[in-house]
């Protein structure tokens, strides 16, 4: 018995040194949590443990570690450490809900492997760095609630595999890119809402199929028809809030929309029929210059009368206001 036990010692002990954490992560992970003063939010990072197996917010693959969320830390101040780009097999990066200023350091263009960037509801600043375009294996990119300043990046299109970019309530001024009328990858999802956007949207954009395009609460003007179109996938659309100025009676809807939101404009014409034929799960168009008698059919009867008020002539249900 007491050969079998000093066996089976000795093979755990000889295991490969890829079932625990690498020791340059580990090292990393600890100048770090040096770094925001050895908070008590990072009291599991024992130097003593597997960073790999009991440290909060911390996953592995193959000894590497590929996860690093700091989430929900609202009373941590500090900036994004330089040593993040030492952790070279990132694949996933959390940082939000914290009180984190300055911008996002340079040195994160080493981590090549890098898909999922979430640094929502802190307190970032500066222009959007363009080096961030260098991280090329990219899909969710989510900055938003922060105070990014300057422009929307027009590097945006050369990340090919970007699929989501969210920067809503942040500060950024000026229209969108026109550059956005060609992406070098797919299409992505813009969340733009809550910022300080403006002029018109460039007509090279009506060539792209967005499935999602959120830029409420900006001062874009003029036409906003080039979202829409009959062919395209879009299923979200939301232009509330601006200063949006075309006809809606003009616009072939997608079969796929789902949500449309386009309160608070200035919209003329009348509801298309089309609009019956959708599945709608959100529709507010109050709030513009529309006219004329709601088609009756489909979703649209199961809406509020608010999300039809304050328009210049529409009748019909579920407005009280006969034809």
């Amino acid at each position: 018995m007491k050969l079998l036990l000093c066996l089976s010692i000795f093979f755990i002990s000889s295991l490969p040194a890829s079932y625990s954490c690498n020791s340059k992560d580990k090292n990393t992970l600890l100048q770090i949590k040096k770094h925001f003063n050895n908070t008590e939010f990072l009291s599991s990072w024992d130097p003593q443990t597997d960073c790999c197996t009991s440290w909060t917010g911390i996953e592995c693959t193959n000894s590497r570690v590929t996860l690093f969320s700091m989430a929900n830390y609202r009373t941590l101040y500090g900036q994004i450490p330089d040593q993040i780009g030492d952790l070279l097999e990132l694949r996933t990066l959390e940082m939000s809900h914290m009180k984190l200023t300055g911008n996002i350091p340079r040195t994160i263009t080493k981590l090549k492997h890098l898909v999922f960037i979430f640094l929502r509801w802190n307190k970032l600043s500066g222009p959007i760095p363009d080096y961030i375009s260098e991280l090329k294996s990219v899909t969710f990119l989510d900055i938003s609630f922060n105070k990014f300043t300057g422009p929307i990046p027009g590097w945006l299109t050369q990340m090919p595999k970007l699929q989501t970019f969210q920067a809503d309530n942040n500060s950024l001024t000026g229209p969108v890119p026109n550059s956005f009328g060609s992406f070098v990858g797919s299409v992505p999802n813009l969340f733009l809402k809550n910022n300080k956007l403006s002029g018109k949207i460039p007509e090279s954009l009506s060539k792209m199929d967005f499935q999602a395009v959120v830029l409420k609460g900006n001062g874009f003007t003029g036409d906003g028809s080039m979202f829409f179109g009959g062919n395209k996938r879009t299923v979200q659309v939301d232009l509330s809030r601006n200063l949006f100025e075309f006809d809606l009676s003009k616009i072939k809807f997608g079969k796929s929309l789902a949500m449309l939101d386009l309160s608070h404009n200035r919209i003329f014409g009348k509801l298309p029929r089309e609009l019956t034929q959708l599945r709608l799960e959100r529709f507010n168009i109050s709030y513009n210059r529309l006219c004329g008698k709601i088609p009756r059919g489909g979703q649209l009867q199961t809406f509020k009368s608010y999300e039809f008020a304050e328009n210049r002539c529409l009748c019909g249900s579920p407005l009280k206001k006969a034809c």
